[in-house]
């Protein structure tokens, strides 16, 4: 069995397009160990970097943000028995899912959870199912805050999408796939910029106040002269599902104090009008966290101008800007009753002083926050020293070069 041809590769992967053949060799050789030569194809998914918007998306916000080139990867074939297989990478069992018996599995944690929760809510968005088989591989960091598990709900979209929709199926509807599985199966309360930005591709402008718009924005670093650098402090957010809650849950207890379902119905104005009461009803931190809200989207729509107005370095100060409220005003980089344990705030500590000296770059918390990564865009001048420089500190195994790649969840077709 081959693999896509090198113009799809570069097309997608561009000077990696030779390590990414050769990972999807890799990985056809494991698809005919696993269930006999077959006639596959081959598909790709991002992973995400938010730009500016931290936790925003679930109370209806805006939020710039981009596919990255952490993608996962995988080789999927159609069959006539109704059963999807899917087998990952490092994980030592297969996920089967039974299309006609979907209701027959329990709710709960698991990638087979989650596919089931994904295969019944393609179908309750009136698309089709059906069986197959697939291998996956993912370089997407796991539980870090680069949205692995919305990269691998968008791979299973595509290959829904592709093996029984003639890629019919939108990407916002790829989003509200992964989404209901993650809230509905998992009981997790996510929103959708993960699923959005690991689907579309390049960087985009998101707008979750009536349904899920999106338009694509002429942006990236590599343009500035700049790298994206990702650092995984080591500290995992698999266990800390309250703490992440909690932030969708307090922002929705002030707009409920407000009268209103979603802070996007409100205002920063109507927050500071009642601030008295909604400190005494909600809390001094959900009241931060609202008004940390309106000011994000206040910086989202600031850099979609600077960046119309072709002053794209602008949005470098902005970067920094949205750091500061997630740190300060969100709340996000530590977890509360755990003081000795601050991997969020270290990282960000050690590269501010490694920027200091070198008189340049940006850097801020990441994805979902309280562990996790870090974010860091300098020039490319200073990158090696760095990857260098934090890998001393969190191992260089945790250091990751990355940047905004162009394509999202896509069929790379076959060989």
């Amino acid at each position: 069995m081959g693999i896509p041809s090198n113009d799809v590769l570069t097309g997608v992967y561009g000077e990696d397009a030779a390590r990414a053949a050769e990972r999807l060799g890799a990985l056809a050789a494991r698809f005919d160990e696993l269930f006999g030569v077959g006639d596959p194809e081959f598909f790709t998914a991002s992973g995400r970097t938010e730009i500016i918007g931290n936790h925003t998306d679930h109370n209806g916000g805006k939020i710039l943000a981009a596919s990255i080139t952490m993608d996962s990867i995988g080789a999927a074939e159609r069959t006539d028995d109704g059963i999807v297989t899917i087998w990952s990478e490092g994980y030592p069992e297969a996920i089967v899912v039974d299309t006609g018996n979907i209701d027959k599995i329990a709710h709960g944690g698991g990638s087979t959870t989650l596919v089931a929760g994904m295969l019944e809510a393609t179908v309750k968005r009136g698309f089709k199912i059906g069986g197959f088989n697939a291998v996956c591989s993912s370089e997407v960091i796991p539980s870090a805050g680069v949205s692995s598990s919305a990269s691998f709900e968008m791979l299973v979209c595509e290959m829904i999408n592709h093996l029984y929709n003639d890629d019919a199926i939108e990407r916002a509807d790829y989003a509200r796939i992964g989404q209901y599985a993650e809230n509905v199966w998992w009981d997790k309360a996510s929103g959708l910029m993960d699923q959005m930005a690991c689907a579309v591709g390049g960087t985009i402008l998101l707008d979750f106040s009536d349904g899920v718009k999106y338009e694509r924005v002429d942006f990236g670093f590599d343009e500035l002269g700049c790298d994206l650098v990702i650092v995984n402090t080591g500290k995992g957010h698999a266990d800390l599902s309250a703490e992440y809650s909690s932030v969708p849950n307090e922002m929705h207890d002030v707009a409920a104090a407000l009268g209103v379902k979603n802070l996007c119905e409100s205002s920063e104005d109507a927050v500071l009008s009642n601030l008295v009461g909604l400190r005494e009803k909600c809390g001094d931190r959900a009241v931060l966290r609202a008004l940390h809200y309106f000011e994000e989207c206040a910086r989202v729509e600031a850099a979609e101008a600077a960046i119309n107005a072709g002053d794209k370095a602008a949005v470098l100060d902005i970067i920094t800007a949205s750091g500061r409220s997630s740190w300060e005003w969100l709340q996000n980089a530590v977890v509360p009753g755990m003081p000795e344990e601050q991997p969020i705030p270290m990282a960000l500590a050690l590269t501010q002083l490694y920027l200091r000296r070198i008189g340049s770059g940006v850097c801020r918390l990441h994805g979902g926050g309280f562990a996790g990564v870090i974010m860091c865009v300098l020039p490319k001048a200073e990158t090696a020293g760095y990857v260098d420089y934090m890998a001393s500190y969190f191992g260089r195994e945790n250091v990751y070069l990355t940047n905004i790649r162009q394509t999202g969840a896509a069929c790379l077709g076959r060989a």
